[in-house]
Parts: structure tokens; C-alpha cells; sequence
């Protein structure tokens, strides 16, 4: 899937069911369910769901807990906007 086909389906009253756990907290991010989204991260382990988790905190404003997460990420805090790293999340978890 490209991130173009990924962002369109942000459009759909509902994700796709066979989307990894980090995508569709991405997906629900999109759709400012951050509680949503929050939840799915908060349950799974690994660099992609901690990846989101640092980037809910951040659009949250809690700048500390995001950098908690960033760092078991294994990422910097970027510079960019948060729809330029929503967008470079879902690019990279896509291999797009």
C-alpha cells in the first residue's frame, strides 16, 4: 500500500482490518480519535507503536512523555509538523 492509498482510507468510516496495530493507531490519529489511537499503542510493544505513542504525546503537548517515547523508539523528536511526521510515520511503516 503507498501512503497516497493509505491516506485515503482515512476517508472510510472504518480502518481495514489488516492493518498492523501502529498503522491503525496512525489511521485513528487522522481522524482525531487520539484516545482511539492512544489506546491500540499503549497495549503493543515494539519501535513502530512506540514510534506513534511518542507522536500522540507530542500532538497531546506532553513533550516529556513524548521524548520518553521517542527514545524507546529508537527516533529523534523531529522539527517538522505533526502532519509532516503523521505523513513520514505512515510512509515509513508503509515502505513507501
Amino acid at each position: 500500500m503507498t501512503l497516497s492509498e493509505f491516506e485515503a482510507l482515512v476517508k472510510k468510516a472504518k480502518p481495514p482490518s489488516d492493518l498492523s496495530p501502529a498503522l491503525t493507531a496512525l489511521w485513528w490519529a487522522a481522524k482525531d480519535k487520539w484516545d482511539k489511537a492512544h489506546h491500540i499503542v499503549m497495549n503493543e510493544s515494539g519501535r513502530d507503536c512506540a514510534w506513534v505513542h511518542a507522536y500522540l504525546h507530542r500532538l497531546e503537548g506532553d513533550l516529556e512523555n513524548a521524548r520518553y517515547w521517542y527514545r524507546q523508539a529508537r527516533r529523534s523528536a523531529p522539527a517538522s509538523s505533526p502532519l509532516e511526521e503523521w505523513g513520514e510515520i505512515a510512509a515509513t511503516l508503509l515502505g513507501d
